[in-house]
């Protein structure tokens, strides 16, 4: 299967990122989003592309699968890594690659560019289908441990 990978339009995507970041919370977390709040939640990295930029995966013209990369710099080793964010692939196109593809994109996307460091993504302990997915991709668990307070 061909996808095509390319950088996310405003006009074009977002408010379909949106909607699979609403499917996607729900799907794994059990959590209701509020799509007006995600709709402007998206826009604001549209709006703001020095915080990140979302990806998108198609195939035969429609959007099947997004990430958001944002970015974090790191004073210990003076270069950004890329946090992958809110990934999404559409149900019927799991398991062929979507997700991979991306993955290797910004994997080049780093190679390319020395002031990148790497890529790290946070996961619910619950998703043990994108865990398989990660480590398969070469990722790994091992070096931290995430805490949260959410207010």
């Amino acid at each position: 299967m061909d996808f095509l990978i390319k950088n996310a339009k405003k006009d074009n995507h977002a408010k379909l990122i949106a909607r699979f970041q609403v499917e996607m919370a729900k799907e794994t977390e059990n959590m209701d989003l509020n799509l007006e709040k995600t709709e402007k939640g998206v826009l604001h990295i549209f709006d703001n592309p020095k915080e990140g930029e979302y990806w998108v995966s198609l195939y035969k013209g429609e959007m099947i699968g997004c990430l958001l990369t944002l970015y974090e710099w790191s004073d210990w080793r003076q270069g950004t890594v890329l946090w992958v964010h809110s990934v999404f692939v559409k149900k019927e196109f799991r398991g062929k690659g979507v997700y991979k593809n991306l993955y290797l994109r910004l994997q080049e996307k780093v190679r390319q560019n020395p002031r990148y460091l790497g890529i790290r993504l946070y996961v619910d302990k619950r998703n043990l289908d994108a865990q398989k997915a990660y480590k398969a991709l070469g990722m790994t668990d091992e070096h931290y441990k995430l805490f949260e307070w959410m207010a």
